[in-house]
């Protein structure tokens, strides 16, 4: 490896760009995004979270490009494509990237780093997960919102020589043993994203409706339970135990405000800006991963000869959002889930 580490971020969206720009202090980063990436940054590209950090990024300081020849030099291919865009991402690295540069996987869900692996064969493809979320509050800058903790990313030899650079860059990562179980905790706290997308109000205005809080413990409720009966012991994301979330969701206004504060120690942990990526993705107009985060609860589902109607309605309903359909209000939310249970 070269002196500065050579870093692609390949379909760098919210997350990537953020990711991106804090590693371009220690490292040689090219984004590599859609058209509206490069739009966006066309006056610089700005990075900050709600600790304070707040840097803005000029031409000299990181490479933002919709070509993915420049893949070609890099050490480090970091993938942040939707996960429709996976296997045409594979292919595009297959192409192009060195044999030797690992690729990291830090996408939703829990099947991308499969889908990369099988297009990718002898190389080296890492499962990743990002606890925070990242959003623009306006053009060119991609703030982190929310969350605490480091990047999490499957424990591999080949990951040591950048273990040091994510450090410095203050996006660290913790290699793990167990990342199937990290993954599938970080996908049990997504199902709120589809809450979110739904609500169509910020995620620290959603989270103070006790009714929208009740819609994200009835998913997660539903998907734990099935993710156990697979033999899958999810890894806990947040500061509180997996097994009680729903119970805490469900908690009064106040109790649930004086709860998750202590949990937070004593901070909120939610910008008031901060929305989930898939609000951010019906908002523009684009598909969203609801396919890869209820529906990959639905899916488990059925391979254990189960059903899983909550979540197969909260897939129904982004579907109808994505069609056009208006924000639904909280008390009617829990009700479209009550009555899928119901039925």
């Amino acid at each position: 490896m070269a002196d500065r580490a050579k870093i692609a971020v390949f379909g760098a969206g919210l997350i990537g760009a953020h990711v991106g720009g804090r590693l371009a202090a220690v490292a040689d980063v090219t984004l590599i995004g859609r058209p509206w990436l490069v739009d966006a940054a066309r006056h610089g590209l700005r990075v900050s979270d709600l600790e304070g950090f707040d840097r803005r990024l000029g031409a000299e300081d990181i490479r933002i490009t919709t070509e993915p020849d420049a893949l070609a030099k890099a050490d480090l291919v970091l993938v942040s494509v939707k996960s429709l865009a996976t296997a045409d991402a594979a292919r595009a690295i297959a192409r192009l990237a060195p044999p030797a540069a690992p690729v990291v996987s830090l996408q939703n869900g829990v099947s991308n780093p499969d889908i990369l692996r099988a297009h990718l064969p002898g190389r080296v493809v890492l499962a990743g997960m990002v606890p925070f979320n990242v959003s623009q509050p306006e053009e060119g800058q991609f703030h982190r919102g929310t969350g605490v903790g480091k990047i999490v990313v499957e424990a591999h030899d080949a990951l040591q020589p950048f273990l040091p650079l994510f450090a410095a860059a203050g996006v660290p990562i913790d290699p793990s043993p167990n990342i199937l179980g990290v993954q599938w905790g970080k996908l049990l706290i997504n199902l709120n994203n589809a809450v979110n997308a739904l609500s169509g109000v910020s995620l620290m205005e959603e989270l103070r409706q006790r009714d929208y809080r009740r819609a994200w413990a009835m998913c997660l409720k539903e998907g734990l339970a099935l993710v156990k009966a697979a033999g899958i012991t999810p890894v806990d994301p947040l500061p509180m135990p997996l097994d009680l979330m729903p119970a805490i969701m469900s908690l009064p206004d106040r109790l649930y405000g004086f709860v998750v504060s202590q949990a937070g120690g004593g901070r909120s942990r939610v910008d008031p800006l901060a929305r989930s990526s898939m609000a951010d993705d019906l908002a523009k107009g684009r598909p969203t991963e609801v396919d890869q985060l209820n529906g990959e609860i639905v899916r488990l589902a059925a391979r254990l000869s189960r059903t899983a109607p909550v979540n197969a309605r909260m897939l129904e309903l982004v579907r109808k959002a994505e069609a056009g359909a208006p924000p639904i209000p909280a008390k009617l939310l829990v009700k479209e889930l009550r009555d899928a249970r119901q039925a």
